[in-house]
């Protein structure tokens, strides 16, 4: 049949199991609006461009698919930026359609015309300037084999305006048997064996498991690992959920922000066995004196991860399910040879456990209180950057995969609005739960009424310390108290949540706020908690920048 190239984009999503996209029109993009006007697709238009980058990522993660973002060309497509670099930096599956000015005004500096292919090569997968119309359909689907398959990633489109206008006859099946999807190849055998060996005789072996575990759906096979062998279990920032947190081997976080007895443990073991992570200066803190004294074993889908931050004394590469399970295969249940390691774990964590009070409304306590509340519930919990998100991942208990949403490589502030947006849009019968700090939710706040439009339940807990917290805490400890910039003037967050019509409470107290909470959770309106703190409250532990885990600033 014939078809022009906007109506082949909307066929080609709707084959490939798209059901939302996240857009914003302009000129350029025109034509595929127009294509998306009856179409049989959920179209949501964010306030900002950068809103549908973070709700299509959002999107991703909460649901394991793709997530698809749209834009006109130039400022549109340049919007996008900072939403693919963060969801590059965490490996989410994002596709990016961009408009583009016609293939005869090219590099003639015509009217929003951006290369925006050249901008984005080092904070995507893989990236198309469609030139002929008779691989439109061709690259849409390649860029989602290339968005999920191996370490997954955003890919981005650009289709230049008469490409959208254009008609080819469409045979869609042809384009289909050309993108065959690419698989992660097994491990060794003999690396695999040889990693057994090594761990079979470990006497203080320990797991660090980071976000690969999730992307490459290999959850069960740490868990049975970590019940095989006995060793402790710690997480990345970007693993927490991947490994259940109430399990009795598993110690929380561990890095610049990460738990004392989890932190200790890395530092004492002599075994690492580290599964999908990219050893990032957050965690390791002084890499020259990170994996001193220990064999190293590392296992990732993407081999570039390898010796780049850490050098390994094993690697592992391609499928982490598989290779975990043929570790699995290779070790004998020996759990009794760590009695003498888990007492030294215990005495720690006996050492330096954490004391939540209740006497004033802090932090450690709500993130307590509300995985308390929400427990046996179906919850997603979404992140913004800064002390709020530390203080959600020490203490929030999170169980599953993909109830964990927060930008952890890129930090990028003002992420947590639109990405909760987005997991709620791709999981309506899952509470999504926002944790955000006053500056960062400023950011992309406009969002909300996007949120309310769409008639999304979402739940936010706004941490308001009239700071940009995390910044005034390195000012705090290592810049002598002088505060520059980071002391914020008051803002009327109750009227602004009104006004983009979503209910707004307000907590000073812990019953206060366990009231507040309990409403947002049986609401089916968006409700937002504004929580004041004081402003000087710090996230503890923390680790002296560019030092081993275990200097801990007390």
């Amino acid at each position: 049949m014939r078809m022009t190239g906007s109506k082949i984009i909307v066929d080609s999503l709707l084959r490939l199991g798209v059901d939302t996209v996240f857009g914003y029109p302009g000129g350029a993009i025109m034509p595929l609006y127009d294509a998306l006007y009856d179409a049989p697709l959920r179209h949501i238009l964010p306030v900002h461009e950068q809103g549908a980058a973070h709700a299509a990522d959002g999107y991703a993660r909460a649901t394991g698919r793709v997530g698809v973002c749209i834009a006109t060309s130039g400022p549109g497509a340049t919007n996008l930026v900072t939403g693919l670099a963060t969801a590059f930096m965490d490996s989410s599956p994002v596709v990016a359609i961009t408009g583009q000015v016609a293939t005869t005004l090219l590099g003639r500096d015509a009217f929003q015309e951006i290369d925006i292919t050249g901008i984005t090569m080092p904070i995507t997968k893989h990236n198309f300037l469609v030139r002929d119309i008779e691989t439109l359909a061709q690259s849409i689907q390649q860029a989602f084999t290339i968005a999920m398959s191996g370490r997954p990633g955003p890919v981005l489109i650009d289709v230049p305006r008469d490409i959208l206008l254009g008609s080819i006859e469409y045979c869609p099946e042809t384009a289909v048997a050309n993108c065959e999807e690419q698989t992660a190849e097994g491990p060794l055998a003999e690396q695999v064996r040889a990693a057994g060996k090594i761990l079979g005789a470990a006497k203080r072996p320990v797991m660090i498991i980071g976000g690969g575990v999730k992307a490459g759906k290999a959850e069960q096979q740490v868990l049975n690992l970590a019940e095989l062998s006995g060793m402790p279990v710690v997480s990345t920032l970007m693993g927490l959920g991947a490994f259940p947190s109430d399990y009795s081997r598993f110690l929380g976080l561990t890095g610049m922000h990460g738990h004392k007895t989890a932190n200790l443990t890395v530092c004492h073991a002599d075994v690492i066995v580290a599964v999908g992570t990219r050893f990032s200066d957050r965690v390791t803190g002084d890499p020259k004196r990170y994996s001193v004294g220990k064999t190293v074993i590392h296992f990732d889908v993407d081999m570039a991860e390898f010796d780049k931050n850490i050098t390994a004394d094993i690697t592992i590469a391609g499928n982490l399910g598989q290779s975990l399970a043929q570790l699995i295969n290779c070790l004998p249940a020996n759990n009794q040879r760590l009695a003498a390691w888990w007492e030294q774990v215990e005495n720690w964590q006996r050492e330096f456990p954490f004391v939540y009070e209740k006497e004033r409304l802090t932090p450690p306590w709500i993130m307590r209180h509300m995985s308390e509340a929400t427990a046996g519930q179906p919850v997603t919990w979404v992140t913004d950057v800064g002390q709020n998100q530390m203080w959600a991942a020490q203490h929030l208990q999170i169980n599953g995969s993909r109830s964990w949403i927060t930008s952890g490589g890129l930090g990028t502030m003002g992420f947590g609005l639109p990405a909760a947006m987005g997991a709620q849009v791709g999981c309506p019968d899952r509470k999504v739960v926002l944790i955000a700090g006053d500056g960062a939710f400023k950011m992309t706040g406009m969002e909300l009424h996007t949120v309310v439009n769409q008639q999304l339940p979402l739940a936010c807990v706004l941490i308001n310390n009239r700071s940009l917290g995390m910044v005034r805490q390195w000012q705090q400890l290592f810049f002598d108290k002088r505060y520059s910039s980071t002391l914020l003037p008051e803002f009327d967050f109750a009227g602004f949540v009104g006004a983009c019509g979503a209910v707004a409470l307000s907590a000073s107290t812990p019953d206060e706020f366990e009231a507040a909470f309990t409403q947002a959770l049986e609401s089916a309106v968006p409700t937002v908690i504004i929580v004041d703190i004081d402003t000087d409250l710090i996230v503890n532990p923390m680790v002296y920048p560019g030092q081993p885990i275990d200097q801990f600033i007390d």
